[in-house]
């Protein structure tokens, strides 16, 4: 059997973390923007209600609830990423700032790929994902005249770059 901590309690979850989350947020909100003034007590109050009113309604609570743990899975996330970056960039970056902006480029988007399939293998979806993308780039009718094209099309442009690079330097 699955033992429940205090934390997981329906009165946690459904009520208190909810109602505290838009108490503060609230609270912050009408304090910065001083729309009852500076009387702290009003504001708490006012505060303290649109929480009470927020929980007692189950649709807004429900959509607060799925858009927080979206938000904390994006956290994570763009954490994985800015640490992967933060050990490619190192500590002093001032070597990494001289570096090719193709080569910054490159990196951002091999960490970004990263990220990705890591997040789905976290989510125990990479198999799924990969089979019907393979399906969808090579099983489909006519895929094979449609890759044949781009590898003609790629060795063209490569050719073209390499000729125009030589022209510019030959002047």
């Amino acid at each position: 059997m699955v033992e429940e901590t205090i934390l997981q309690h329906w009165i946690f979850t459904r009520f208190a973390l909810p109602f505290l989350l838009i108490f503060f947020i609230t609270y912050g909100i009408l304090i910065k923007t001083k729309v009852l003034g500076d009387n702290k007590q009003l504001n708490a109050l006012v505060a303290f209600v649109i929480g009470l009113i927020f929980v007692a309604a189950t649709s807004p609570a429900l959509v607060v609830s799925n858009l927080i743990l979206f938000l904390t899975v994006a956290v994570v996330v763009m954490f994985v990423g800015l640490l992967l970056w933060g050990f490619i960039a190192g500590e002093e970056g001032l070597k990494f700032e001289k570096a090719p902006t193709g080569l910054k480029l490159f990196i951002g988007i091999a960490i970004a790929i990263a990220v990705l399939i890591s997040l789905l293998w976290a989510m125990g979806q990479e198999q799924t994902f990969f089979a019907g993308a393979f399906a969808f780039l090579f099983g489909q009718e006519g895929s094979a005249t449609f890759w044949t094209n781009v590898a003609f099309i790629a060795v063209i442009i490569i050719a073209l770059a390499a000729i125009l690079k030589s022209t510019k330097e030959g002047k």
